[in-house]
């Protein structure tokens, strides 16, 4: 049974991981701009709003500003609205600003004590610590194979967190001999009740055989371990049946809306 309050943790993912958003890795800085947070750093990095407080008087100079910082940095950038972003209309407003709309997720979230961190593998596979750059590669390899496209910025700051903040960061491959089957990571937030599920994918020829459950439990217990009392996930649509059975509920939608300079 579902025995979250879902008005309280929403409040406080929104003041811990948007309002107190830390800076990760090399050249990334989060700042607050008017009632707007964003993070800035590398063009390999995320790049975005992170929160915003505006309503129908000012969100259009808000807009305006937040292009023209990120233009001036030459970067490509990612307003995240969630489902309770004000104002009503804050999706229209950036849509007619030039951005455009990607796929909706859910914001699901589950206490780490109330999920099983048992991990079931098939046969033959094992899950391997990602600590240097040749796991970076395989973590890379796995993901342009599951999501298409290239995973390689991804690659790069996951690289940086491991050298430079290895406390923010776990990564790790379901290996099947010698080929990498399945990959994920767990961001971890120092000092938050909160660490995020990020990046489980699974190789189409070893899907349907518990590999993304089992990455979820592995990576539950690593939460727990660290003193997290809740994991999230910005859950699609594929993913987001295989969490509601799993024990995760969902709090919100979020949904990115990108601006390219």
């Amino acid at each position: 049974m579902d025995s979250l309050d879902h008005e309280a943790v929403r409040a406080l993912y929104d003041r811990q991981l948007r309002l107190g958003a830390l800076p990760e890795g090399p050249g990334v800085r989060v700042e607050r701009d008017g009632r707007v947070v964003r993070r800035t750093g590398p063009a390999h990095t995320w790049n975005g709003v992170l929160w915003s407080g505006l309503d129908e008087t000012d969100a259009d100079a808000a807009i305006a500003g937040q292009i023209r910082h990120y233009t001036e940095h030459g970067r490509r950038f990612e307003w995240k609205v969630y489902g309770h972003d004000g104002p009503a209309d804050l999706a229209e407003r950036l849509l007619a600003a030039g951005f455009t709309a990607e796929d909706q997720e859910t914001l699901m979230v589950a206490e780490t004590a109330a999920l099983s961190t048992a991990v079931e593998l098939p046969d033959g596979v094992e899950l391997r610590p990602v600590t240097d750059a040749a796991g970076v590669a395989l973590v890379t390899e796995v993901h342009d194979h599951a999501f298409g496209g290239d995973s390689s910025p991804i690659g790069r700051q996951l690289l940086d967190q491991l050298a430079t903040a290895p406390d923010t960061v776990a990564a790790v491959l379901a290996m099947a001999g010698r080929e990498p089957v399945s990959a994920a990571r767990l961001e971890l937030y120092p000092g938050t009740d909160f660490a995020g599920l990020w990046g489980g994918g699974t190789v189409e020829a070893w899907r349907g055989r518990g590999l993304y459950r089992a990455l979820v439990a592995f990576r539950t217990r690593l939460a727990a371990e660290r003193g997290h009392r809740y994991v999230q996930v910005d859950a699609a649509d594929t993913s987001r049946p295989i969490l509601q059975r799993l024990g995760f509920t969902a709090l919100t939608t979020t949904t990115p809306y990108v601006y390219v300079p």
